[in-house]
Formats: structure tokens, sequence, C-alpha cells
């Protein structure tokens, strides 16, 4: 049995925009900088993740799914492609984005059978169109998390003997493949 609600889903993918925004725009920017050590990314490296996931990877390999099935392969994703603008451009972008994808993701207006048809990612193989969206909420909500982490890392250092108490400082370093 799965847990995967598309309805569900869609509403976390509608938030995650909205939630990004409230937290990041207008912020100073070193709290766009920090990173958690080499090869690691920045908030900003994420925000630009999100947007070129929107524009190469969640809905056209939905589209693909549905159209060409097992035949064709996804095209391979770059996960650290670069975006040009500021964070505030890269939220707005991302906004603007994310509605786009829904708006298509609407209109496909899936069935339940949907869910269970295949297509082929690059390095794992044959997959479903449940797993491709289950997966984009995931990566969602890891991203938030990801970003929340960064922030917290940039008062490391200032919160003194805290540190203790404050697991989202020790949690693990991440990089591209987050």
């Amino acid at each position: 049995m799965t847990n995967f609600d598309l309805r569900e889903a869609r509403a976390v993918l509608e938030r995650t925009p909205g939630q990004l925004t409230i937290l990041l725009d207008g912020l100073a920017p070193a709290w766009f900088e920090r990173d958690e050590g080499p090869g690691t990314w920045t908030v900003r490296t994420v925000l630009a993740h999100l947007v070129h996931g929107e524009q190469t990877d969640w809905l056209p390999r939905v589209e693909r799914i549905l159209r060409d099935g097992e035949r064709v392969p996804f095209d391979p994703f770059v996960r650290e492609a670069e975006i040009a603008g500021t964070p505030s451009e890269l939220l707005a972008l991302f906004r603007a984005e994310r509605a786009a994808s829904l708006a298509r993701l609407d209109a496909l207006a899936l069935r339940p059978a949907d869910l269970d048809r295949r297509g082929v990612h690059p390095k794992f193989g044959p997959v479903t169109l449940r797993e491709l969206l289950s997966t984009w909420v995931v990566h969602d909500l890891g991203h938030v998390a990801q970003i929340a982490r960064l922030m917290a890392k940039r008062y490391e250092r200032d919160v003194g003997p805290w540190s203790a108490f404050l697991p989202v400082l020790t949690d693990r370093k991440s990089g591209p493949a987050s």
C-alpha cells in the first residue's frame, strides 16, 4: 500500500516557493553565502538548483512518461546548473516556474492508473510516475531543510554552549547529492 496522494503532494509542492520566500526574501547577502565546506552548496546554489529543476526536470519527466513510457529515457539532469540572478530574483523565478509546472501538472488530469505508468531514469532504470512525483515532494522538503540548516550554521560560533542542544548545527554536511 502506498502513502502517495496526488492532492496532498501537489499541496506541498505549491507551498514550497512561498515558504522559501517568507524565509529568505529581503535578507542580507551573508545569509546566502554560507556553505558547509568544500563541495557543498550555499543557499543561493540551492535556489538556482530548484529553478533549474522546474525548468528541465520534473514536468518534462512527467510528460516523458505519459508520452513515451519506457521507449525514451529521461534526459540527464545537470545538478549544478548556473542560473544568474540575485536571491530575490531567483525566488521570484522559482515561484513563477513552480506555478507554471503545477498548471501543466493540473492540465494532465492524472488518473490513479497513470501513477503506475513507467519511464526510464538514466541511472536507476525503470521508475513509475508515482515514484517521480513522490521524489519531487521529498526533494522539495530536503532542500527546505538544507536551507534552514545552512542558515542556522551562520550563527554556529555565536550560540556558545547551547550548541550541544542544537542538532541543526551538527547535522551532516551536504552538497550536490542533496
